[in-house]
């Protein structure tokens, strides 16, 4: 009986260090960014927040890429599809949450 093929091919593609490094520097750059938007008090408290949130999804695309190798490649596509739905069903979870609360809240308040 011959012995089972093992494929090494399948998986998450390995990073070089030059990426790893890239997207180390990114997150630290992106984090001063939303730390200085923070504790600066010259921009407005919308203007700040929403730099603050701008600066969050970029830095989670970064960590996707870098980090956890997924992109629109064939071999990743069921990883990136996989990923897809998890936030749909986080989004259903967290926005079913928020508008249940809401519902209650203003019924408890008439």
């Amino acid at each position: 009986m011959k012995p089972a093929r093992i494929d090494h091919t399948t998986g998450a593609s390995r990073g070089s260090l030059k990426s790893y490094g890239t997207g180390f520097l990114l997150s630290i750059v992106l984090t001063a960014i939303a730390f200085a938007l923070a504790m600066n008090g010259t921009l407005s408290r919308g203007i700040a927040i929403l730099g603050i949130c701008g600066a969050g999804v970029v830095q989670m695309l970064v960590h996707l890429h870098y980090f956890l190798h997924l992109d629109g490649s064939s071999e990743e596509r069921w990883n990136v599809l996989a990923l897809l739905f998890t936030l749909l069903i986080m989004t259903i979870f967290v926005g079913g949450t928020l508008w249940v609360m809401v519902t209650l809240n203003t019924r408890m308040m008439m």
